[in-house]
């Protein structure tokens, strides 16, 4: 009753299948890098606005030039350009993010919906290799039981 060993005829695809998903996660995994390195920016240059802001409020409490009032009003137009340029860019990495995040999903699913498939074909050879080891050990009772009839 030697049956040949269990070989999923799939096994390649699923492989492939493992390999593409692997480089789904490695790519998922730069893009939320890269959203949150955009994060900490546009935080920082809030940060920046917020104290262009101060000095200014606090200039026009001091008193202050034209010239000074001229370049604390033209940072915070910088600083404003800079917030809503990096914000956009942000909005782009986290659409980026989510997009690569439901191939991943979709991915998982593949893989794991032959893995089933896998498990079921090899559930289902066991149960034949068992049919055929309790076939072959009737078939010996039934040898032995003619043996010494005969």
């Amino acid at each position: 009753a030697g049956m040949k060993k269990f070989q999923f005829s799939l096994d390649h695809v699923l492989d492939y299948k493992q390999q593409v998903l692997e480089g789904l996660q490695n790519e998922h995994a730069i893009l939320m890098q890269r959203v949150r390195s955009q994060e900490e920016l546009v935080e920082e240059l809030w940060q920046r606005y917020w104290s262009c802001n101060r000095e200014l409020r606090e200039a026009e409490i001091t008193g202050m030039t034209v010239a000074e009032a001229m370049r604390l009003e033209s940072g915070l137009r910088f600083w404003e350009k800079e917030i809503e340029k990096n914000e956009r860019l942000l909005e782009e990495y986290r659409r980026a993010a989510e997009d690569k995040r439901r191939q991943v999903v979709a991915a998982r699913q593949d893989t794991a919906s032959l893995e089933k498939l896998k498990d079921k074909k090899h559930q289902a050879y066991q149960l034949e290799v068992q049919k055929g080891e309790e076939r072959f050990i009737e078939e010996l009772v039934a040898a032995q039981r003619a043996m010494s009839a005969g």
